[in-house]
């Protein structure tokens, strides 16, 4: 069969996430007054684009809030995708493809099971965070545990050209074993990367921050962020002011682009908990050709992959006779 066939039957498995897009990015000029200017950082991050995560179905009933990897932001290189999701049984995500990036998930409430088919199978649990390398190739599925709404964020992170055929690996932190933080009211669970002197013990392959942050009202927080990296903010619950105190207030399932600088402020002037993620890292700088749950360098290489899943060779070779259970 030819390779137009398998397109067309990915793009039924995911008709809302096929991007294609290139490494441009943007840059937005920070023009500030020297008042904005005394909160510690030379450039103070700007929040640059603002997007409301709408709701959407994917997978087999789930609903997602995606924010990242839609019409009004494409990409954030090196990030590929942001979604806030809420499954119940019997909706889920059932057996799927993967190759050239690596997606984290992060349980806020309730419990996920994976299993692929390499014989990996484990529970995530409320707090918990698995870190997947797809590498060369995974298929397999994401179903929820327990009674009731699962949530929970799932990003997905591009790997290098070097390194897009690499065997895949895990990564799983306990909500336990992640490393966290609290100073005047502001506290910090380090997923990866370094905040208030702690830092995360996760291996990113794709240099990375993820900071899950939760501020007590009238509180505030100064994060540094490495000033060639690109940055965003996914508020959960709550509403804070997001770059500098003059900004408008942010509320929750909204995306915050951050534009260029060597940190982030952000104040929450509400009578109510402040919650969100701040997620950053090192540009890949490379072409980005994506087809559903394929992301590689070049159109050839997306032609190869959807013929090494169809035929079962190349990294997909243990998913001819698999079925998760």
């Amino acid at each position: 069969m030819r390779a137009s066939f398998y397109r067309n039957f990915l793009k039924r498995l995911y008709p809302t996430t096929t991007t294609k897009a290139s490494n441009s990015i943007h840059r937005i000029r920070n023009i500030m007054s020297e008042s904005d200017q005394s909160i510690g950082f030379d450039t103070p991050r700007l929040v640059t684009k603002k997007i409301l995560a709408k709701l959407q179905h994917e997978g087999d009933g789930a609903v997602v809030r995606r924010g990242i990897g839609r019409s009004e932001q494409k990409l954030l290189d090196p990030f590929l995708m942001l979604d806030d999701f809420s499954v119940s049984p019997p909706a889920g995500f059932p057996d799927h493809p993967h190759r050239g990036f690596e997606t984290v998930t992060y349980m806020l409430q309730g419990s996920i099971t994976h299993q692929d088919f390499a014989g990996h199978k484990g529970t995530i649990h409320t707090g918990d965070v698995q870190w997947m390398t797809a590498g060369r190739g995974i298929i397999h599925s994401e179903m929820p545990a327990g009674e009731g709404a699962q949530t929970g964020l799932q990003l997905w992170i591009n790997l290098s050209s070097q390194d897009k055929m690499i065997e895949p690996r895990y990564q799983e932190l306990l909500s336990d074993d992640i490393k966290r933080a609290e100073k005047d009211g502001a506290e910090v669970r380090i997923i990866a990367g370094e905040s208030m002197g702690v830092r995360s013990p996760v291996y990113t392959r794709t240099p990375t921050m993820y900071l899950d942050f939760t501020l007590k009202p009238r509180a505030q927080v100064h994060q540094n962020v490495p000033e060639s990296w690109n940055g965003f903010v996914y508020v959960i619950e709550g509403e804070g002011v997001f770059g500098k105190p003059s900004s408008s207030p942010s509320t929750a399932h909204h995306v915050l682009v951050l534009g260029p600088g060597d940190g982030l402020s952000v104040w929450n002037r509400s009578s109510k908990p402040l919650r969100f993620v701040l997620i950053a890292g090192q540009p890949i700088n490379e072409p980005v050709v994506q087809y559903g749950p394929f992301v590689m360098n070049t159109e050839a290489e997306i032609d190869q992959t959807i013929e090494d899943y169809h035929y079962s060779k190349n990294g997909f070779a243990m998913a001819k006779f698999w079925r998760s259970q």
